[in-house]
């Protein structure tokens, strides 16, 4: 994982500094790309402890099609609840509170908890809009109807394996600001896998990338989503490419950051899936086991909302 030490090291060294919607600022570049040879071992950063669990939890979530944090919730997996949260306290019309203080940490496990514990509560403020999981799953076309992209392209992967097609977007241009109301318009937005040598590998583009908080997550996220499609379709995991668009630390990151490359990377560790689960769709926590996972402790660090 030197590759992603070194980004961190080239935004420090390179970036601009510029305003973003938070308000809070960063340091940004633009254009970038990082390689995983998954056969290697499982990308997952040992400079700083990843949350593996969580990870995992949500990209079930985004390939059951689903919208709203409920099942992140009840799982113990907070990765989603502040857009929400901050959407319900505006449209309470109350004051919404540094993502940092007392208010906001005490005012957000309310809310997660009603989540939890109210149906009605989950179903009307637990919705994030037509975000990843319903496009990748349900893209509504003119005609009302929707396409499930995710099993168009195993079909293809299958079938016609030299395909330039096979492609999964998140973009969906009329429901962005449908997407940003209680949620955030797809950072992670575009993706296609590639079959040669009975090998699958897939490059996803990022517009967006929060490379401290953010991007580790999203290495083993699509890391793992390649190596459970490879597996649906009867192939092994090629390369991992991760391509980025505006690429940034925020400047109350920084800290963390010299912290995380004060330290020395360790041997990746290994990915081991259950071999009897034929689908992606079917795929559940306990199907998954990250053997020789030997991070350095966690880094805490305020998500910018």
């Amino acid at each position: 994982m030197r590759q992603y030490l070194d980004l961190l090291k080239d935004i420090k060294t390179n970036g601009s500094q510029k305003s973003d919607r938070t308000g809070v600022g960063t340091l940004s570049v633009f254009g970038r790309q990082l390689r995983f040879d998954l056969s290697r071992g499982f990308p997952a950063v040992t400079t700083k402890k990843l949350f593996m669990r969580g990870i995992i939890h949500e990209l079930i979530w985004f390939l059951q099609g689903s919208s709203n944090i409920k099942y992140l919730v009840d799982n113990d997996v907070h990765i989603w609840d502040e857009w929400p949260y901050k959407h319900y306290l505006t449209k309470q019309d109350k004051k919404v509170p540094g993502s940092s203080s007392e208010e906001w940490q005490v005012g957000i496990k309310e809310f997660t908890e009603k989540i939890k514990t109210d149906e009605a509560f989950a179903k009307k403020w637990g919705e994030l809009g037509p975000v990843y999981g319903y496009q990748w799953r349900s893209w509504p076309t003119p005609d009302g109807k929707h396409i499930d992209q995710i099993s168009k392209v195993l079909d293809m992967i299958k079938k016609e394996p030299d395909s330039r097609r096979m492609i999964v977007s998140a973009w969906n241009v009329a429901d962005i600001d449908e997407m940003a109301k209680a949620g955030l318009p797809p950072c992670h937005l575009l993706f296609q896998f590639y079959v040669a040598g009975g090998k699958l590998s897939c490059q996803m583009y990022q517009r967006s990338a929060d490379t401290f908080l953010g991007v580790p997550f999203n290495i083993a996220s699509y890391a793992l989503l390649t190596m459970m499609m490879a597996q649906a379709t009867g192939l092994k995991p090629g390369d991992f490419v991760h391509t980025f668009g505006d690429t940034h630390l925020y400047l109350t990151h920084l800290e963390q950051v010299d912290l995380q490359l004060s330290r020395t990377p360790k041997a990746l560790p290994t990915m081991k899936i259950n071999p009897s689960v034929k689908s992606v769709f079917d795929f559940k926590i306990d199907d998954f086991e990250l053997e020789g996972y030997d991070p350095h402790p966690g880094i805490k660090a305020s998500i910018a909302v």
